[in-house]
């Protein structure tokens, strides 16, 4: 007895289906391949903003004037912690900040710098959204000596 067409076309289209469905299993390695884009439109385009986050207005500032900066700028949107804490490793490397180190516990934050800056990213999440705040401003001056040696009337 010979198989029907029809069947062995619907067994063949299962069998891709299920084998197709295990690209979708929830495994860490698919994690590493679900990267981060940056957004198109960025406040300053040396500090990136994942692509999807939104900028919360009433909680962010900057300022801007001859050569210095400060600001806070807050970012919501959904994405998982891990993936947004590897966007700004390789992000901020590309727009030439230094990662100084990250600290985890519960949220994380990852602080960078360069000649005259320096920069915190704050992750935090809240059930599915995740909050980006990104604190920058200038390096602070080390303190001049303004001690005089005295030298010792024995000598």
């Amino acid at each position: 007895m010979k198989p029907n067409a029809g069947i062995v076309s619907v067994m063949i289209a299962a069998l891709l289906f299920l084998c197709g469905c295990a690209s979708f299993t929830n495994d860490p390695s698919s994690k590493a391949q679900g990267l981060l884009e940056p957004a198109p439109i960025m406040r300053f385009s040396d500090i990136p903003v994942p692509a999807g986050f939104r900028l919360i207005a009433k909680d962010s500032y900057s300022f801007e004037a001859t050569g210095v900066r400060v600001g806070v700028l807050r970012y919501q949107g959904k994405a998982d912690p891990d993936l947004v804490v590897n966007f700004y490793k390789e992000q901020m490397a590309m727009c030439k900040w230094n990662l100084l180190n990250i600290i985890e516990y519960g949220q994380r934050v990852l602080n960078f710098e360069r000649e005259t800056e320096t920069c915190i990213v704050n992750v935090s999440a809240k059930g599915n959204a995740v909050t980006i705040t990104v604190s920058f401003g200038p390096k602070s001056q080390a303190p001049v000596n303004t001690k005089t040696t005295v030298k010792d009337p024995i000598k």
